[in-house]
């Protein structure tokens, strides 16, 4: 079954018929996790790097921002008998959408923020396609990992 997550959304299975899809992540960051052994996935879409800007939004929508979004990601599949060492791990987006002058850089942030929570907790991304300029569409097979990535003007892949 295909399951859609939204913007500032976060889904997890461990149904192997399960396909886990978000679409149009511009600036916005996808993050999908598998662990191989647990056949677990989670698929994350955040759009701002930092919930300290609005603590209430922050409260009632924890996914829309990275900081409390990715550690809740994670958490979740945990619950499911996902191991941290054994995750698969892909990121996309964090492009440069409506901002052509590059004030506000939200791609670049949203990436950056990733990163450091990864590095700090010793998480190794698998696979990325982040940055540019083109909308991105990523899904993720629950029973054997495949994960596909459509970029616009550069067709569908495996990533």
């Amino acid at each position: 079954m295909k399951i859609v997550v939204g913007i500032s959304d976060m889904k997890v299975s461990n149904n192997p018929e399960d396909v886990l899809i978000t679409y149009s992540l511009g600036s916005c960051i996808g993050v999908a996790i598998w662990d191989p052994v647990a056949k677990v996935a989670g698929l994350l879409h955040y759009m701002l790097p930092d919930s300290s800007l609005d603590k209430n939004k922050a409260q009632a929508k924890p996914f829309m921002f990275a900081d409390t979004g990715i550690p809740l990601l994670f958490k979740e599949t945990y619950k499911f008998g996902a191991v941290k060492t054994r995750l698969v791990v892909k990121v996309v987006g964090g492009s440069q959408i409506m901002d052509n002058s590059g004030i506000f850089n939200i791609g670049k942030r949203n990436n950056a923020v990733l990163r450091k929570m990864f590095w700090k907790n010793n998480i190794m991304i698998t696979k990325e396609d982040v940055g540019g300029s083109s909308n991105r569409t990523i899904s993720i097979a629950v029973g054997n990992g495949l994960t596909t990535l459509k970029v616009s003007g550069r067709g569908e892949f495996e990533l």
